[in-house]
Parts: C-alpha cells; structure tokens; sequence
C-alpha cells in the first residue's frame, strides 16, 4: 500500500502547526510584549517579534530548498522540525531572567521562522515529488489549503490556549505545547519510512555561499522593508542601514550567479519567460494581498468604529476564503488547466477590490440578504487569492526537474512574500502621504469644542475612508497586472508529471 498519503498528511501536519504560531503573536503579542518589560501601550515596540520571524522566513527558504534537493526531503524536514522546536522553547522562556529579554524572545520567533519558513517549501516540493502528473494540483492545493487554514485558526488558536492554560503559564503554554506536536509529527515521519516516495535526490551540490547571501540578503531587506507603526510611518529606523546590507549581500548574490558554472538558480529557469511570469505574478499578488492582511482591521477601527477584536474579526471571511480556494485552485487546475484558474483567481480578486472601493462609512450595515455585503466582498477576495496559489506553483514546477522541486517551490513563497513587504512599505507610504493630502488644515468653526471635536473625528474618518478606497483601486489593479502576466505567461496546458 502506497504511503503518498501518509507522508504528505504527517509533513502537512508539522506545516500546519508552524502556520498556527506564524500569528498566535496577532492576540498574544501583548502578554508577551509585558513579560519581557516592553509597555503595552506602544505596541509598535514589539515589531522585532514579528519581524525576526519573518527574517527566519525568507533566509531558510532559499537554504533548505536547495539543500532537500540534495539530501532529500525528509532529513531536512525533521531538521526544520527541530529548529521550530527549539525557537519555541527560547521563545517560552523569554523573561523569565532580568537579562537580554527582549533579543531572547526575537531569536526564539526567529528560529521558529527558520523551521517553519523551510516547512512551507518542503512540503510543497514532497506534495510534487509525491504525486506527479494532474493529481499534483490537487495534492499543492491541499497542502496550500492546510497551510492558509492555520493561519486563519492561528490568533483564535493562541487566544483561546493562553485563556485555558492560564495556570500553565498563559501565553508561554501555547509554545511549550510545540514539542509535542513535533515530536509526534518527526516521529511519524521516521516511521513512515524514508524511501524513494519521500522525495529528493542524493549526491547533488548545493551553492552554500550562495543560498547563505541570498537568504541573508532577503532577511535584511524583510528588517528594510518592514514598517514598525504603518498608522503613522512607512519604514522604521532600520531602513537605511538594513536596506544598505541587503543590496551588498544580493549584489554578491547577483555577482556569484554569473560566474559559477553551476548558480543556485539555474541559468534555464532563470531565462525561462514561464518561470519570470510565474515570479512577476506572485510578487503582485504578494502586495495585492497585504492590502487586505493590514488595511481592512485598519479601516474598521478608523473609520467602523470597532475595536480592536471586531476589527480583526473583520477580516474571518476573506480568511476563511483563502484555504477554500486554495483546495478548490488544486481541483479546478487539474482539470481546466493552471492558466485559466489562475486568471479567474486574480478575476474574482479584483472584481472584490473593487467593490470594496466603494465602502461607505455604514458599509457593514448594509446587507445582501442575509449576509453583509462586506463580507461577502472579503469572501469572494479570499477565495480568488487561494485559487491562484496552486496553479503558479504547478507552473513552476513543470520547469522545473524532480531533483530542485525545494528550489523551485521556495522561489514561488519567497515572490509572494517579499510581495507582500515591498506592497507594505510602499502602500503605507502612499496611504500616509494620500491621508495628509485629503485631510490638509481642517478648518473648525463650530461653537464648542465638544462639537468642534466630533467635527474633525468626522474629517479625520472622511479622509481616512477616501485613502483606503484608493488603495484597494491599487489592490485591484495589481490583481489585473497579474491577471495578464498569468495570461501570457503561464503555459495553458493542464498540470503536468515530472520532466
């Protein structure tokens, strides 16, 4: 009996848990941030602990990638394991001494970016060493769908754990509680057995200069890139320093991939108009993506007036959409092929942005029979960015031989996340300078200053509206950009098996 399924189900599994603590810091970061001395108040001083994960994110892809298509995926997926396991021990230790607390709970996310930014590549690239051929879409789309699923669950996931555990430690119950999901997940790998299905090919080299500068280069451009308080700047006070680092590290990168005979990436795929297309597409979606993850809870507490939970709350049908589409993106490829799903996704994206354009401020008061108007436009968003997801990854993978299946997989996360950071920094910038243009010198002639101040809230709230329906116009447009990229440059023909 075939173990494809038992394989992908255990690989799956260690996946989903990473995705889950990937945003448990959404509803624990304020414990955190005052057990390790940090005031609650200015949450923006806990940016570090979101971005040292993200760091560990994007410089593991590029290094474990490749380094499975050398060793196979298996020994590198329990080394991920181990490394997600122990940034979870640093990290529920943090502030238990009086030293170092704030860097010991950064290194602690940034290990666990480490092992869960290498899961998401492995797991993809042993869904396609495992099921070649059409099945293949099918197999990326639900590991896709597991991936997007514990992200969805992560925050509730961390919310409710830290509340039940709260005489086990609270918030640090929640990471201790990671050993033994990757023990029980490493485990079952080891004994489902490390053959041949288990995928990747032995005897390869691996560029370890060049993996290392690459991924060192995209870490410092994630600590460039990153906003610190997007509400009132779009980069912090790394910008400069970090952004000098990463262009002297990517040169070198860029420098190395002329001159050897064997690059990281290969030269093929690299001239490849397919593999550009694919890479193009994912960046674009990355930024259109963003738009929703931060700007929506945004909107709902500036201009909805909601608080902080229901503005996060906001954001459950979009990401709820996301894992729906992106089992339905692995089904529907697989029989009308990766072009055609992939337009529609970005389709169904922008149709959503646009209608999210012309938001009003009662918008979650109106409704269209029995479900609010807004979230059937964040539903329909959702499904759209998950149904793309499997098709670009598929049609990089049929450039691509058995033997870098890691590479390529970790090239198609690391488009759409680095997407994801330049459309964060940018839009922010945008927003901001959009905001104090729109808003200018409020003049207030009102009789009282109680009325005076409901005046300018009414501004303030005005402009604010106006900015973001600007933004999703831009969301819109990105998703049309990669609507035609997809178009042109993906093959039409359905998934195909290895080459």
């Amino acid at each position: 009996m075939s173990r494809r399924p038992l394989l992908l189900g255990l690989a799956g599994a260690g996946l989903f848990v990473a995705a889950l603590d990937a945003y448990v810091v959404v509803t624990l970061l304020p414990a955190m941030m005052g057990d390790v001395g940090l005031t609650i108040d200015r949450l923006e001083q806990g940016t570090p602990i979101v971005t040292g994960f993200l760091a560990g994110y994007v410089v593991a892809m590029p290094l474990l990638g490749a380094y499975s298509d050398a060793r196979g995926r298996t020994p590198v997926y329990l080394a991920c394991l181990a490394a997600f396991a122990l940034g979870s021990v640093v990290t529920a230790t943090s502030g238990l001494w009086t030293f170092a607390e704030l860097p010991w709970l950064v290194t602690g996310r940034f290990l666990q970016g480490l092992g869960g930014g290498g899961m998401v590549p492995l797991s993809l690239a042993l869904a396609a060493d495992l099921y070649p051929g059409r099945s293949r879409a099918i197999a990326l789309g639900a590991v896709a769908g597991l991936q997007e699923a514990g992200s969805v669950l992560g925050p509730i996931y961390g919310a409710t754990l830290a509340a039940a555990a709260g005489g086990l430690g609270g918030w640090r119950f929640v990471f201790w509680l990671n050993l033994p999901l990757s023990v029980l997940c490493g485990t079952g790998l080891v004994a489902a057995g490390r053959s041949r299905e288990a995928g990747g090919q032995t005897g390869s080299t691996v560029d370890w200069a060049g993996a290392m500068l690459l991924g060192a280069g995209l870490g410092a451009l994630v600590f460039a890139l990153y906003p610190d308080d997007p509400e009132h700047r779009a980069v912090n006070s790394l910008f400069l320093p970090a952004g000098l680092v990463a262009i002297a590290l990517l040169g070198g990168y860029g420098w190395r991939q002329l001159r050897r005979l064997e690059p990281l990436i290969p030269r093929d795929l690299l001239r490849s108009p397919a593999f550009g297309g694919a890479t193009l597409a994912n960046v674009l979606i990355g930024a259109a993506l963003i738009v929703t993850l931060v700007d929506v809870p945004i909107l709902g507490r500036l201009v909805f007036n909601l608080g902080a939970l229901d503005s996060g709350l906001l954001l459950t049908q979009f990401l709820v959409g996301v894992p729906v589409g992106a089992v339905a993106g692995g089904v529907v490829a697989a029989r009308i092929g990766n072009r055609i799903t992939g337009a529609a996704g970005m389709a169904v994206s922008a149709a959503a942005f646009l209608q999210m354009s012309t938001w009003t401020a009662n918008e979650l008061s109106l409704r269209l029979g029995p479900v609010s108007q807004a979230d059937l436009a964040l539903a329909a968003c959702g499904i759209g960015f998950g149904l793309v997801i499997a098709p670009l990854t598929v049609g990089v993978l049929a450039l691509t031989r058995g033997e870098s299946h890691g590479l390529a997989t970790s090239l198609v996360v690391l488009a759409r996340t680095m997407g994801m950071l330049v459309g964060l920094s940018a839009l922010t910038a945008f927003g901001l300078y959009r905001f104090h243009q729109i808003l200018g010198t409020p003049v207030l002639t009102d009789p009282n200053l109680h009325d005076r101040v409901k005046h300018l809230e009414r501004l303030v709230g005005a402009a604010f509206l106006q900015e973001y329906r600007e933004i999703f116009v831009i969301a819109a447009a990105l998703c049309l950009a990669a609507l035609l990229v997809i178009a042109f440059a993906l093959r039409p023909a359905r998934t195909s098996g290895d080459i």
